[in-house]
């Protein structure tokens, strides 16, 4: 059983940066794929990024590409997201998500998720 613990949320202006921690117990970290979902009210969690275990390869949706940093440290049990030159619409509830062999987009692909930390945006 993996807990994880999304820290580093808050409020930024347009253009800011904000990054956010993840940091996972419970389990082999090195194990797990992982990912950062986010979700506004009444919407789906959206893919956000993805990185593999060892950190080598990561995704990211397109709305983030450019902007946005997915990064482990399979020492610390780590992942962070960097996110750079923040938009209004990047406001929502920040998930990190862990699962052995995910390979999509999908937040059903994942089978832990940490409690969330919010992100707001303004303009």
């Amino acid at each position: 059983q993996v807990q994880l613990v999304e820290s580093g949320g808050g409020l930024v202006q347009a253009g800011d940066s904000l990054r956010l921690s993840c940091a996972a117990s419970g389990g082999t970290f090195r194990d797990y794929v992982m990912a950062w979902f986010r979700r506004n009210p009444g919407k789906e969690r959206e893919f956000v990024a993805r990185i593999s275990r060892s950190g080598g390869n990561t995704y990211y949706a397109d709305s983030v590409k450019g902007r946005f940093t997915i990064s482990r440290d399979n020492a610390k049990n780590t992942v962070d997201l960097q996110m750079n030159s923040l938009k209004p619409e990047d406001t929502a509830v920040y998930y990190c998500a862990a699962d052995w062999s995910a390979s999509g987009w999908s937040a059903s692909d994942y089978t832990y998720w940490g409690q969330g930390t919010q992100v707001t945006v303004s303009s």
